[in-house]
């Protein structure tokens, strides 16, 4: 399954509920799906790590459908690379939270 077809997938299944729910109570629940992946990855197995991944991303999906973003145009900003060098391996240190 790519990731539009997982897009189109989560917004049938939760997508009614989902607008109910409003975009702030829904991204509560995302926050607290990372809380429990953070749990998951110091503490857990492999497979609670998965389970706590697949949440995490489906709880994002429902988000960026929400607000109107479609994730695999998201996605292509990292086709090339990194979408600041555009390399890969990063040159830049994009993604390094220690780089000044």
């Amino acid at each position: 399954m790519d990731l539009t077809q997982l897009q189109q997938t989560i917004a049938a299944t939760y997508g009614d509920q989902d607008r109910r729910r409003g975009v702030d109570a829904t991204f509560a629940w995302f926050v607290e799906e990372v809380g429990e992946l953070s749990r998951a990855i110091r503490r857990e197995g492999h497979a609670e790590r998965v389970e706590e991944f697949s949440d995490v991303l489906a709880w994002l999906i429902t988000l960026a459908d929400m607000t109107g973003v479609d994730l695999a145009e998201a996605a292509r900003r990292y086709e090339h690379g990194c979408p600041k060098c555009s390399a890969s391996p990063c040159r830049c240190g994009a993604q390094d939270p220690a780089r000044p």
